[in-house]
């Protein structure tokens, strides 16, 4: 998925002052974004909060959003919400598109064995491209 195709976005080892600092707000701010349901930090067995760089990232959005753009909180919950569909269905494009370039890689590959199992018995049938073409090949055969 978006976790697995962003690799390291995902593991969570900042410290809230860290992802405070790399956010570019106060720690406190970051404890009220997750009050009101804006983030979830993972958690140590300590319960300490941790961090990822795509937590980073999105912590950054909040702040340029509310007072910079007007958005209210239920506004940001939804941006979130469409960012993350934005991401799994550009995940699911990703594997349809590998899923068929694999599919192309063996339907190549079960050709050229075809071809080298019938030798020249295998011909290929290209219909005609127009009415012209398929009325000179009925007038041909004549």
């Amino acid at each position: 998925m978006a976790a697995a195709r962003r690799g390291g976005d995902v593991q969570a080892v900042y410290i809230i002052s860290v992802a405070a600092e790399l956010a570019g707000v106060h720690p406190q701010t970051l404890r009220t974004y997750e009050r009101k349901g804006l983030l979830k930090p993972a958690r140590t067995a300590g319960g300490t909060r941790r961090y990822s760089s795509r937590d980073v990232q999105r912590d950054q959005l909040i702040p340029q959003l509310t007072p910079a753009e007007g958005v209210n909180l239920a506004g940001v919950l939804r941006i979130r919400a469409l960012q993350d569909e934005v991401e799994r269905l550009a995940d699911l494009v990703e594997r349809a598109r590998a899923a068929a370039e694999q599919a192309r890689a063996d339907a190549r590959l079960a050709a050229a064995d075809a071809v080298r199992r019938r030798g020249g018995e295998l011909v290929l049938y290209r219909p005609p491209s127009s009415a012209i073409e398929r009325h000179r090949g009925a007038s041909r055969g004549r």
